[in-house]
């Protein structure tokens, strides 16, 4: 409902320059630059004076700056209530889907099991893998969302959210189609000697600290370059906007068409599965039965 520009505009006055913000938003300056001029034109005011030593805000800016963290606050409220509104009716299934955490997979599994819940419908909520807000999006599940599905081996997401694993998928790195490994259908770790490979900081997933462990350890000619927390668009758009190399997993294929994924010769992958409410109701208790009770039949989900 609000301007997503002015979250770039908060922290660039909170950091004081473009170039700082550039550093937490993990895009250009020039990039930046560009979407606060958007806003300043979309506003018709101007909000910020650039120096040499940062920035400065004009009185219109103030005001902007004052007002903006409310506006964000008081727009994310009303969402919540309007999802309110749709999560009283009793016979709607509400599932998140994003770009990197589509509901795909859970309306493949819904339909091997929606026999079980004849009155029921899937109303699916969109929402944004901010490497910044995604917290807030695990936190909301019971209230915007019954469920999520997607990968996760995240000790901060765990803290929030009961985790039901459906399958694994294979880790993978992805390069810009101008990379010289962009040809290969498969390479083996030395293949990635005197490359950058992009991922997680150490201390929130136990599959990317072994990993981690395996290349500090074993192949030093690798340089790690640590991202967000939380993958978003902005990895991405770094990894092809660079000679750098990302680690991904197989189903982020095609989340950047200027990327290619391509397979490693190990063993690492990562668990996706269901993510629901550490309290859940009844009804989302029965359909994680329902899909624990298949999974112990041994019957396949897609």
């Amino acid at each position: 409902m609000y301007n997503p520009l002015l979250d770039v505009f908060i922290k660039v006055v909170d950091y004081g320059s473009f170039t700082k913000a550039s550093k937490h938003l993990f895009i250009s300056p020039t990039a930046i630059m560009k979407k606060i001029n958007t806003l300043e034109n979309h506003l018709n005011l101007k909000l910020i004076e650039r120096n040499p030593t940062g920035i400065k805000l004009t009185p219109a800016g103030e005001i902007i700056y004052k007002d903006a963290k409310f506006i964000i606050d008081f727009s994310k409220k009303s969402i919540m209530n309007a999802y309110s509104i749709t999560r009283t009716h009793d016979t709607t299934f509400c599932v998140g889907t994003s770009m990197l955490n589509p509901a795909k997979p859970f309306i493949d599994l819904w339909y091997k099991i929606n026999q079980l819940f004849p009155d029921y419908k899937i109303h699916l909520i969109p929402f944004e893998d901010n490497h910044e807000g995604i917290l807030s999006e695990i936190g909301m599940l019971g209230e915007k969302f019954d469920f999520l599905i997607g990968v996760c081996d995240s000790k901060s997401w765990l803290s929030l959210c009961k985790f039901l694993p459906l399958g694994k998928y294979k880790k993978m790195i992805a390069v810009s189609r101008e990379h010289p490994l962009a040809s290969k259908k498969c390479i083996n770790i030395e293949d990635l000697y005197g490359q950058t490979l992009m991922m997680i900081g150490r201390g929130d997933s136990g599959i990317n600290d072994l990993i981690r462990n395996d290349l500090e350890k074993n192949h030093p000619q690798i340089h790690i370059e640590d991202t967000p927390q939380f993958y978003d668009l902005s990895v991405f758009n770094r990894c092809a906007e660079t000679n750098n190399v990302l680690l991904t997993i197989e189903c982020w294929q095609d989340v950047h068409p200027g990327l290619v994924s391509i397979p490693v010769n190990w063993d690492y992958s990562i668990p996706y599965g269901l993510l629901y409410s550490n309290n859940p109701p009844n009804d989302v208790l029965k359909f994680i039965e329902s899909v624990e009770n298949m999974i112990n039949k041994k019957k396949p989900i897609q």
